[in-house]
């Protein structure tokens, strides 16, 4: 899925700031390397009695440099684990999954940790603020947990983000004083905290009314774009599939079942 020309969208849409962002690179989407890279990756789950439960077998899967990619998907087909070990949260049965040329497999659980907080930032379904912190907190925390940005600068970038998203008023407030489009933005903010070249969304949207969708959308398209950033949100919505640079179904990147596999040993 390609983006149209620019003026065939509406001035402020989600689909009209990709669009300006296209204009002129030059290179489709095929020309443009991965930053994330998938080579026979599959996971597994144990149940009972010596079986696994496959979720994800995905035999190849390249997200390009500086694309938005939507990866859509029924509830339980996976999209959250795909996510997940992408992130290094988990690690695959078999395979490797780069990242920015990182073999995300090879690397021990401290060292995915460090390397998602410096690279990738995560936008979790559930947003998963700190309750007792305020917004602005919130953003500083993932600041000072990745030591990817000066001590001395990092509430200034705090400040910054949560302005540029359109919380200036909302720093001293906690996530129970916001609303949920209020909370998904500064989820936002805290992603992009350390300036990761790669963001990772999980139904972004999921949980929002269709006005407060777009508003959320179209500032994270907005502040992903001026900074070249690489997007890939998995979710079952349409909402977010507005200018997207592809569309990926999971059913034809995953070949997994879903069905429990091997003997039982009763």
């Amino acid at each position: 899925m390609q983006p149209q020309d620019v003026d065939a969208w509406p001035v402020g849409s989600v689909a009209h700031l990709l669009a300006i962002s296209h204009r002129g690179s030059g290179q489709s989407m095929e020309q443009t390397p991965p930053v994330v890279l998938l080579q026979a990756v599959q996971k597994s789950f144990p149940l009972d009695h010596g079986r696994d439960l496959q979720v994800l077998d995905i035999p190849h899967l390249a997200i390009p440099l500086g694309s938005y990619t939507v990866v859509q998907g029924p509830s339980g087909s996976g999209k959250t684990t795909l996510l997940n070990l992408i992130a290094g949260i988990t690690i695959p049965t078999s395979g490797h999954i780069r990242v920015s040329g990182t073999d995300m497999t090879a690397l021990p659980e401290p060292q995915r940790d460090r390397f998602r907080a410096a690279h990738m930032g995560y936008i979790f379904q559930t947003f998963n603020l700190l309750a007792p912190f305020t917004a602005l907190e919130n953003v500083m925390v993932a600041m000072r947990f990745a030591q990817a940005v000066p001590k001395r600068a990092q509430h200034q970038r705090a400040v910054a983000l949560l302005s540029r998203l359109g919380l200036s008023t909302r720093l001293a407030h906690r996530p129970a004083q916001l609303s949920r489009g209020e909370q998904q933005r500064v989820a936002i903010a805290r992603a992009l905290a350390n300036d990761p070249p790669v963001l990772l969304a999980d139904e972004p949207c999921a949980s929002l009314d269709a006005a407060t969708a777009h508003v959320v959308l179209v500032a994270l398209h907005s502040l992903c774009r001026e900074s070249h950033k690489t997007v890939l949100i998995v979710a079952h919505d349409t909402a977010v599939l507005e200018g997207a640079d592809q569309v990926l179904e999971m059913r034809d990147i995953n070949r997994a079942t879903g069905r429990p596999d091997g003997v039982d040993r009763v």
